[in-house]
């Protein structure tokens, strides 16, 4: 009754905890609602089963959580996308894992637990090669090599599907040892889905990632009998599928576009110098720091596009202290957030978090569009494809469709980037040339603490104490 009691808290917790991650000023207290969860349930598991075994266990815990702490202590906020995607990894190889081991279990599986393995298994293993190669891809460390994207990869693929499902038809009638060649036939399936996929669609493939683990491991639910880890699997396995097909809407792009349409973004990204698309601007006009300052010095609303230069600049905190001197002076600062922006979803959104911006000052595209006409000056840092205006003008583009930040009705923007290099999608941005528009070049931090420094010398900030605002 006890054990009982735990798990069914232990389910509750989770499910509070997984609805508290919706939003920025509940996620902190939700993520220990939901690690709280897991403890409780790994303690009614003890109760249930006994501690036979219990030396293997406290080194599993403690090799776990050390690498655990290790990760969460030295991970740039550059690097979460690919570890993201190495834990999805991880949670499909540890369902593969149980099943395996059940398989091996005295007691004989019946049909639910057979076919709960098979889904395990399968599952499982394309979830951990197919996140190991996100991983490697945003890491930069894997490219999209050519012959992967020819159409005859598609029938290699099919092929690989069709022997996996031989092999479970197998693994039904008796024939167990046909697990093996159907992990190695899933690992490569996984590889074979997700080596082509380009940079662009990245977003898209860890958040499918993430769906794929869920469903493994509320298939490993049924097969130990865990009703908190079917629960838990369930709703990362749904949260997952929407929250892929939100990324799908925000980029205009299908999902079987993504997974069979092959690599969109041949571009370069914001965090090298390339010079992709540079011979094709023909009237752009750049601008030092300090006459960017006079403008802000002048304006009254300002919103800044956060990207992912931005993130690899670590330039987070210098951006909150220009917000800071900038609201001293009596000027509304804001935050335009897309959906896509940086290489996850939310990516921005806990990088700005982690400089303690305001919730509040972080509004997402739909809300903020309307108000760009009558803001006074947007500092674009970092992104590119996102505020990209050739998406509402040029059917022929790969952008073309998809919901932009619409920048461009600003009366003035300045974009900060190291160079005219493209973006994922590695086409040209004719947010350049627009009249309205100035390139500040240079490394984002660098240039925010510029423009700190010049804003400071104009007194900016400076205000007496019950003087109310400067203006």
């Amino acid at each position: 009754m006890v054990e009982l009691s735990i798990e069914l808290g232990s389910v509750l917790l989770l499910a509070f905890g997984l609805k508290g991650l919706a939003k920025i000023r509940t996620a902190r207290t939700a993520n220990g609602l939901a690690a709280l969860a897991i403890g409780l349930a790994v303690v009614g598991l003890l109760l249930q089963q006994g501690l036979d075994g219990w030396p293997w266990m406290l080194l599993g815990l403690g090799i776990g959580g050390g690498l655990g702490a290790v990760l969460a202590l030295r991970v740039a906020m550059t690097s979460m996308p690919e570890t993201v995607a190495l834990f999805n990894g991880c949670g499909g190889m540890s369902s593969l894992l149980v099943a395996i081991g059940a398989v091996q279990l005295p007691t004989p599986l019946n049909l639910v637990g057979q076919v709960s393995v098979l889904v395990s298994v399968l599952v499982g293993a394309i979830t951990f090669s197919g996140s190991l190669v996100a991983m490697g891809k945003l890491q930069e460390w894997l490219g999209t090599p050519g012959w992967t994207l020819r159409p005859q990869r598609h029938a290699v693929n099919i092929m690989l599907a069709v022997a996996c499902l031989v092999c479970c038809v197998l693994v039904l009638k008796g024939m167990a040892v046909t697990l093996i060649p159907l992990t190695v036939l899933s690992l490569l399936l996984g590889v074979g889905l997700t080596l082509p996929v380009g940079g662009a669609d990245m977003p898209v493939v860890i958040s499918l990632l993430n769906s794929y683990s869920g469903v493994a491991a509320a298939a490993a639910g049924f097969v130990v009998g865990s009703e908190l880890l079917i629960v838990a699997g369930a709703m990362v396995g749904a949260a997952g599928l929407i929250l892929t097909q939100v990324m799908c809407t925000a980029m205009n792009r299908s999902l079987t576009s993504v997974l069979f349409g092959g690599a969109l973004g041949a571009g370069s990204s914001e965090a090298g110098d390339g010079a992709g698309g540079r011979e094709e601007y023909t009237n752009v006009t750049s601008c030092s720091p300090e006459e960017c300052a006079l403008t802000l010095e002048a304006a009254e609303r300002v919103i800044f596009v956060p990207g992912y230069g931005l993130a690899v600049a670590q330039a987070q905190h210098s951006l909150k202290e220009l917000a800071r001197l900038l609201e001293q002076h009596g000027i509304e600062v804001r935050y335009a957030i897309h959906p896509v922006a940086g290489r996850m979803p939310g990516h921005m959104n806990v990088l700005l978090a982690e400089a303690d911006v305001p919730y509040d000052q972080l509004v997402e595209m739909d809300d903020i569009n309307p108000d760009f006409p009558r803001t006074d000056v947007v500092i674009v840092l970092g992104a590119n494809d996102v505020v990209n205006p050739r998406a509402k003008s040029d059917p022929a583009s790969p952008l073309y469709g998809m919901p932009v930040l619409e920048v461009d009705q600003a009366r003035t923007v300045f974009v900060v980037k190291r160079s005219l290099g493209s973006g994922y999608a590695g086409i040209r941005n004719d947010l350049f040339e627009l009249p309205q528009t100035s390139m500040v070049f240079g490394d984002a931090k660098q240039v925010l603490q510029s423009l700190l420094q010049e804003l400071r010398s104009l007194g900016v900030g400076k205000v007496a104490v019950g003087s109310g605002s400067a203006r």
